[in-house]
Protein backbone atom coordinates (compact mmCIF):
# COMPACT_ATOMS: atom_id res chain seq x y z
CA UNK A 1 0.00 0.00 0.00
CA UNK A 2 1.24 3.44 -0.78
CA UNK A 3 0.05 6.92 0.08
CA UNK A 4 -0.38 8.80 -3.19
CA UNK A 5 -2.85 11.59 -2.70
CA UNK A 6 -3.54 14.11 0.05
CA UNK A 7 -6.20 16.67 0.77
CA UNK A 8 -4.31 19.54 2.32
CA UNK A 9 -7.42 21.50 3.32
CA UNK A 10 -8.74 18.68 5.48
CA UNK A 11 -5.29 17.32 6.29
CA UNK A 12 -6.44 13.85 5.17
CA UNK A 13 -4.25 11.30 3.38
CA UNK A 14 -5.92 8.94 0.92
CA UNK A 15 -4.33 5.51 0.67
CA UNK A 16 -4.72 3.44 -2.45
CA UNK A 17 -3.46 -0.07 -3.31
CA UNK A 18 -0.83 -0.59 -5.98
CA UNK A 19 -3.09 -3.29 -7.48
CA UNK A 20 -6.58 -4.76 -7.23
CA UNK A 21 -7.16 -8.52 -7.28
CA UNK A 22 -10.07 -9.55 -9.54
CA UNK A 23 -11.54 -12.62 -7.85
CA UNK A 24 -14.50 -13.55 -10.12
CA UNK A 25 -15.11 -17.05 -11.58
CA UNK A 26 -13.46 -18.80 -8.62
CA UNK A 27 -14.17 -22.47 -7.83
CA UNK A 28 -16.20 -23.10 -10.99
CA UNK A 29 -15.66 -26.51 -12.57
CA UNK A 30 -14.85 -26.56 -16.30
CA UNK A 31 -14.76 -22.75 -16.32
CA UNK A 32 -12.38 -22.83 -19.29
CA UNK A 33 -15.32 -23.83 -21.48
CA UNK A 34 -17.00 -20.57 -20.49
CA UNK A 35 -13.92 -18.63 -21.58
CA UNK A 36 -14.04 -20.49 -24.90
CA UNK A 37 -17.70 -19.48 -25.21
CA UNK A 38 -16.76 -15.85 -24.47
CA UNK A 39 -14.10 -16.02 -27.19
CA UNK A 40 -16.68 -17.29 -29.68
CA UNK A 41 -19.13 -14.56 -28.65
CA UNK A 42 -16.41 -11.94 -29.12
CA UNK A 43 -15.53 -13.19 -32.62
CA UNK A 44 -19.22 -13.16 -33.65
CA UNK A 45 -19.64 -9.69 -32.09
CA UNK A 46 -16.65 -8.26 -33.95
CA UNK A 47 -17.68 -9.81 -37.29
CA UNK A 48 -21.37 -8.94 -36.93
CA UNK A 49 -20.91 -5.32 -35.89
CA UNK A 50 -18.10 -4.74 -38.39
CA UNK A 51 -20.36 -6.19 -41.11
CA UNK A 52 -23.34 -3.96 -40.28
CA UNK A 53 -21.08 -0.87 -40.14
CA UNK A 54 -19.51 -1.87 -43.50
CA UNK A 55 -22.95 -2.28 -45.11
CA UNK A 56 -24.16 1.08 -43.77
CA UNK A 57 -20.97 2.75 -45.03
CA UNK A 58 -21.25 1.30 -48.55
CA UNK A 59 -25.02 1.34 -49.16
CA UNK A 60 -26.28 4.76 -50.25
CA UNK A 61 -29.88 3.93 -49.27
CA UNK A 62 -28.67 3.58 -45.66
CA UNK A 63 -27.04 7.03 -45.55
CA UNK A 64 -29.89 8.37 -43.40
CA UNK A 65 -30.22 9.75 -39.88
CA UNK A 66 -31.68 6.50 -38.56
CA UNK A 67 -28.76 4.42 -39.79
CA UNK A 68 -26.26 6.88 -38.38
CA UNK A 69 -27.74 5.87 -35.00
CA UNK A 70 -27.63 2.17 -35.97
CA UNK A 71 -23.98 2.59 -37.01
CA UNK A 72 -23.27 4.24 -33.64
CA UNK A 73 -25.00 1.37 -31.81
CA UNK A 74 -22.84 -1.15 -33.68
CA UNK A 75 -19.70 0.86 -32.87
CA UNK A 76 -20.68 1.06 -29.18
CA UNK A 77 -21.36 -2.69 -29.10
CA UNK A 78 -18.01 -3.43 -30.71
CA UNK A 79 -16.05 -1.12 -28.39
CA UNK A 80 -17.96 -2.25 -25.29
CA UNK A 81 -17.24 -5.93 -25.97
CA UNK A 82 -13.61 -5.11 -26.77
CA UNK A 83 -13.27 -3.31 -23.43
CA UNK A 84 -14.69 -6.30 -21.54
CA UNK A 85 -14.23 -9.74 -23.14
CA UNK A 86 -10.48 -9.73 -23.99
CA UNK A 87 -9.76 -8.40 -20.49
CA UNK A 88 -11.85 -11.17 -18.87
CA UNK A 89 -10.01 -13.85 -20.87
CA UNK A 90 -6.62 -12.34 -20.10
CA UNK A 91 -7.45 -11.90 -16.40
CA UNK A 92 -8.83 -15.35 -15.65
CA UNK A 93 -7.66 -17.74 -18.38
CA UNK A 94 -4.07 -16.49 -18.22
CA UNK A 95 -4.29 -15.74 -14.48
CA UNK A 96 -3.43 -12.04 -14.64
CA UNK A 97 -5.81 -11.25 -11.80
CA UNK A 98 -3.62 -8.56 -10.22
CA UNK A 99 -4.57 -5.36 -12.03
CA UNK A 100 -2.81 -2.07 -11.39
CA UNK A 101 -4.85 0.72 -9.79
CA UNK A 102 -4.71 2.93 -12.89
CA UNK A 103 -5.53 0.08 -15.30
CA UNK A 104 -8.50 -0.90 -13.15
CA UNK A 105 -9.94 2.61 -13.25
CA UNK A 106 -9.37 2.84 -17.01
CA UNK A 107 -11.13 -0.49 -17.56
CA UNK A 108 -14.03 0.67 -15.39
CA UNK A 109 -14.38 3.90 -17.36
CA UNK A 110 -14.48 2.27 -20.79
CA UNK A 111 -16.84 -0.56 -19.79
CA UNK A 112 -19.37 1.82 -18.23
CA UNK A 113 -18.95 4.46 -20.92
CA UNK A 114 -19.77 2.11 -23.80
CA UNK A 115 -22.58 0.41 -21.86
CA UNK A 116 -24.08 3.86 -21.37
CA UNK A 117 -23.69 4.69 -25.07
CA UNK A 118 -25.55 1.48 -25.96
CA UNK A 119 -28.41 2.39 -23.63
CA UNK A 120 -28.68 5.99 -24.83
CA UNK A 121 -28.48 4.97 -28.50
CA UNK A 122 -31.51 2.70 -27.99
CA UNK A 123 -33.28 5.77 -26.60
CA UNK A 124 -32.26 7.78 -29.69
CA UNK A 125 -33.66 5.04 -31.95
CA UNK A 126 -36.92 5.14 -29.95
CA UNK A 127 -37.07 8.90 -30.59
CA UNK A 128 -36.47 8.23 -34.29
CA UNK A 129 -39.41 5.77 -34.44
CA UNK A 130 -41.64 8.15 -32.44
CA UNK A 131 -41.10 10.97 -34.93
CA UNK A 132 -41.51 8.59 -37.89
CA UNK A 133 -44.93 7.41 -36.63
CA UNK A 134 -46.26 10.74 -35.34
CA UNK A 135 -44.92 13.03 -38.07
CA UNK A 136 -44.40 10.86 -41.18
CA UNK A 137 -44.57 13.80 -43.58
CA UNK A 138 -42.14 15.94 -41.58
CA UNK A 139 -39.86 13.07 -40.48
CA UNK A 140 -36.99 13.88 -42.86
CA UNK A 141 -37.15 17.56 -41.92
CA UNK A 142 -37.04 16.84 -38.17
CA UNK A 143 -34.65 13.88 -37.97
CA UNK A 144 -31.85 15.09 -40.23
CA UNK A 145 -28.33 13.71 -40.46
CA UNK A 146 -27.01 16.94 -38.91
CA UNK A 147 -29.44 16.61 -35.99
CA UNK A 148 -28.45 12.97 -35.46
CA UNK A 149 -24.73 13.78 -35.44
CA UNK A 150 -25.45 16.57 -32.95
CA UNK A 151 -27.44 14.21 -30.67
CA UNK A 152 -24.67 11.59 -30.76
CA UNK A 153 -22.06 14.28 -30.04
CA UNK A 154 -24.04 15.46 -26.99
CA UNK A 155 -24.33 11.84 -25.80
CA UNK A 156 -20.55 11.40 -26.03
CA UNK A 157 -19.80 14.65 -24.19
CA UNK A 158 -22.29 13.79 -21.44
CA UNK A 159 -21.05 10.20 -21.05
CA UNK A 160 -17.34 11.05 -21.03
CA UNK A 161 -17.88 13.88 -18.54
CA UNK A 162 -20.14 11.87 -16.25
CA UNK A 163 -17.93 8.78 -16.05
CA UNK A 164 -14.77 10.86 -15.71
CA UNK A 165 -16.31 12.34 -12.57
CA UNK A 166 -17.60 8.95 -11.39
CA UNK A 167 -14.22 7.27 -11.80
CA UNK A 168 -12.35 10.31 -10.49
CA UNK A 169 -14.30 10.17 -7.23
CA UNK A 170 -12.66 6.84 -6.47
CA UNK A 171 -9.47 8.80 -5.80
CA UNK A 172 -11.10 10.20 -2.66
CA UNK A 173 -11.56 6.68 -1.25
CA UNK A 174 -8.99 5.31 1.18
CA UNK A 175 -8.28 1.56 0.96
CA UNK A 176 -6.90 0.24 4.21
CA UNK A 177 -5.91 -3.32 3.35
CA UNK A 178 -8.53 -5.27 1.44
CA UNK A 179 -8.16 -4.95 -2.34
CA UNK A 180 -10.13 -7.98 -3.64
CA UNK A 181 -12.95 -7.28 -6.14
CA UNK A 182 -15.43 -10.17 -6.32
CA UNK A 183 -16.45 -9.56 -9.92
CA UNK A 184 -15.38 -10.18 -13.53
CA UNK A 185 -14.13 -6.61 -14.04
CA UNK A 186 -13.41 -3.47 -12.02
CA UNK A 187 -16.97 -2.98 -10.79
CA UNK A 188 -17.37 0.50 -9.27
CA UNK A 189 -20.07 -0.64 -6.82
CA UNK A 190 -17.80 -3.27 -5.31
CA UNK A 191 -14.79 -0.95 -5.20
CA UNK A 192 -16.78 1.59 -3.18
CA UNK A 193 -17.46 -1.11 -0.58
CA UNK A 194 -13.72 -1.56 0.00
CA UNK A 195 -13.40 1.99 1.38
CA UNK A 196 -12.38 2.54 5.00
CA UNK A 197 -13.34 6.23 4.97
CA UNK A 198 -16.54 8.10 4.11
CA UNK A 199 -17.83 6.80 0.76
CA UNK A 200 -21.32 8.29 0.89
CA UNK A 201 -20.74 10.47 -2.20
CA UNK A 202 -19.59 7.44 -4.17
CA UNK A 203 -22.63 5.40 -3.10
CA UNK A 204 -24.92 8.30 -4.02
CA UNK A 205 -23.29 8.58 -7.47
CA UNK A 206 -23.74 4.83 -7.96
CA UNK A 207 -27.48 5.15 -7.22
CA UNK A 208 -27.75 8.17 -9.50
CA UNK A 209 -26.01 6.18 -12.24
CA UNK A 210 -28.51 3.35 -11.98
CA UNK A 211 -31.51 5.67 -11.92
CA UNK A 212 -30.32 8.18 -14.49
CA UNK A 213 -28.46 5.98 -16.97
CA UNK A 214 -30.29 2.65 -16.73
CA UNK A 215 -33.86 3.28 -15.53
CA UNK A 216 -34.53 6.67 -17.17
CA UNK A 217 -33.77 5.59 -20.78
CA UNK A 218 -35.95 2.49 -20.32
CA UNK A 219 -38.83 4.55 -18.88
CA UNK A 220 -38.58 7.04 -21.77
CA UNK A 221 -38.51 4.18 -24.31
CA UNK A 222 -41.63 2.65 -22.71
CA UNK A 223 -43.39 6.04 -22.80
CA UNK A 224 -42.41 6.54 -26.45
CA UNK A 225 -43.82 3.14 -27.44
CA UNK A 226 -46.98 3.77 -25.44
CA UNK A 227 -47.44 6.93 -27.51
CA UNK A 228 -46.61 5.00 -30.70
CA UNK A 229 -49.22 2.39 -29.74
CA UNK A 230 -51.87 5.08 -29.31
CA UNK A 231 -50.93 6.58 -32.67
CA UNK A 232 -51.15 3.18 -34.39
CA UNK A 233 -54.67 2.65 -33.02
CA UNK A 234 -55.76 5.79 -34.86
CA UNK A 235 -54.52 4.46 -38.20
CA UNK A 236 -57.63 3.38 -40.07
CA UNK A 237 -56.17 0.86 -42.53
CA UNK A 238 -54.85 -2.39 -41.05
CA UNK A 239 -52.17 -2.77 -43.75
CA UNK A 240 -50.69 0.65 -42.93
CA UNK A 241 -50.78 -0.19 -39.22
CA UNK A 242 -48.87 -3.45 -39.79
CA UNK A 243 -46.35 -1.66 -42.01
CA UNK A 244 -45.77 0.97 -39.32
CA UNK A 245 -45.40 -1.71 -36.65
CA UNK A 246 -42.80 -3.55 -38.74
CA UNK A 247 -40.56 -0.48 -38.69
CA UNK A 248 -40.43 -0.78 -34.88
CA UNK A 249 -39.90 -4.56 -34.63
CA UNK A 250 -36.11 -4.57 -34.77
CA UNK A 251 -35.77 -1.81 -32.21
CA UNK A 252 -38.24 -3.45 -29.80
CA UNK A 253 -36.24 -6.69 -29.98
CA UNK A 254 -33.01 -4.80 -29.18
CA UNK A 255 -34.67 -3.11 -26.21
CA UNK A 256 -36.00 -6.45 -24.92
CA UNK A 257 -32.60 -8.15 -25.26
CA UNK A 258 -30.82 -5.23 -23.61
CA UNK A 259 -33.16 -4.52 -20.70
CA UNK A 260 -35.03 -7.72 -19.74
CA UNK A 261 -31.84 -9.44 -18.41
CA UNK A 262 -30.92 -6.23 -16.55
CA UNK A 263 -34.33 -6.02 -14.88
CA UNK A 264 -34.35 -9.77 -14.11
CA UNK A 265 -30.90 -9.64 -12.51
CA UNK A 266 -31.84 -6.69 -10.30
CA UNK A 267 -35.16 -8.24 -9.22
CA UNK A 268 -33.38 -11.51 -8.41
CA UNK A 269 -30.72 -9.64 -6.42
CA UNK A 270 -33.39 -7.84 -4.37
CA UNK A 271 -35.64 -10.85 -3.73
CA UNK A 272 -33.27 -13.82 -3.36
CA UNK A 273 -29.73 -14.66 -2.31
CA UNK A 274 -27.69 -15.34 -5.42
CA UNK A 275 -24.47 -17.34 -5.47
CA UNK A 276 -21.59 -14.94 -6.30
CA UNK A 277 -20.50 -17.00 -9.32
CA UNK A 278 -24.07 -17.12 -10.64
CA UNK A 279 -24.32 -13.35 -10.25
CA UNK A 280 -21.01 -12.82 -12.07
CA UNK A 281 -21.95 -15.12 -14.97
CA UNK A 282 -25.40 -13.51 -15.29
CA UNK A 283 -23.90 -10.01 -15.29
CA UNK A 284 -21.21 -10.91 -17.82
CA UNK A 285 -23.78 -12.49 -20.17
CA UNK A 286 -26.06 -9.47 -19.80
CA UNK A 287 -23.20 -7.22 -20.88
CA UNK A 288 -21.98 -9.22 -23.89
CA UNK A 289 -24.92 -11.10 -25.46
CA UNK A 290 -26.87 -8.00 -26.64
CA UNK A 291 -23.76 -6.72 -28.44
CA UNK A 292 -23.56 -10.02 -30.34
CA UNK A 293 -27.28 -10.20 -31.21
CA UNK A 294 -27.90 -6.56 -32.17
CA UNK A 295 -26.27 -6.69 -35.65
CA UNK A 296 -27.85 -10.09 -36.38
CA UNK A 297 -31.32 -8.72 -35.58
CA UNK A 298 -30.80 -5.58 -37.66
CA UNK A 299 -29.49 -7.64 -40.58
CA UNK A 300 -32.24 -10.28 -40.59
CA UNK A 301 -35.24 -8.22 -39.40
CA UNK A 302 -34.74 -4.97 -41.32
CA UNK A 303 -35.88 -4.95 -44.93
CA UNK A 304 -33.74 -1.95 -45.90
CA UNK A 305 -30.57 -3.66 -44.70
CA UNK A 306 -31.41 -6.93 -46.49
CA UNK A 307 -32.11 -5.06 -49.74
CA UNK A 308 -28.83 -3.18 -49.39
CA UNK A 309 -26.92 -6.43 -48.84
CA UNK A 310 -28.52 -7.96 -51.97
CA UNK A 311 -27.74 -4.85 -54.03
CA UNK A 312 -24.12 -4.79 -52.88
CA UNK A 313 -23.79 -8.51 -53.61
CA UNK A 314 -25.21 -8.08 -57.13
CA UNK A 315 -22.95 -5.08 -57.72
CA UNK A 316 -19.84 -7.00 -56.59
CA UNK A 317 -20.87 -9.98 -58.78
CA UNK A 318 -21.31 -7.73 -61.82
CA UNK A 319 -17.94 -6.07 -61.15
CA UNK A 320 -16.24 -9.47 -60.88
CA UNK A 321 -17.82 -10.64 -64.15
CA UNK A 322 -16.80 -7.40 -65.87
CA UNK A 323 -13.20 -7.82 -64.69
CA UNK A 324 -13.13 -11.41 -65.92
CA UNK A 325 -14.48 -10.41 -69.33
CA UNK A 326 -11.92 -7.62 -69.60
CA UNK A 327 -9.11 -10.08 -68.76
CA UNK A 328 -10.39 -12.54 -71.39
CA UNK A 329 -10.54 -9.77 -74.01
CA UNK A 330 -6.96 -8.71 -73.21
CA UNK A 331 -5.72 -12.30 -73.45
CA UNK A 332 -7.51 -12.89 -76.78
CA UNK A 333 -6.21 -9.59 -78.17
CA UNK A 334 -2.64 -10.47 -77.25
Amino acid sequence: MSSTQSNSSANVTFVRPATFFIKGFSNITHVKYYYMFLSLVYVVTVLGNSFIMYIIYLARRLHTAKYIAVFHLALSDLCGSSALIPKIIDTFLFEHQDVSYEACLANMFFVYHFMNLQSLTLLVLAYDRLVAIFFPLRYHAIVTKTAMFLIIGVIWIFSVTYFSVLVGLINRISFCGYNVIDSHFCDQGLIYKLACNDNSINIMMGKISFGLLMCTPLILIIISYFCIGLALLNIAHGAERIKAMKTCTSHLMLVAIGYIPLISNNIAALTTTIDPNTRIINNSLRQIIPSMLNPIIYTLKTEEVMLSIKELYKRSTVNMMTERNMKCIRINTN
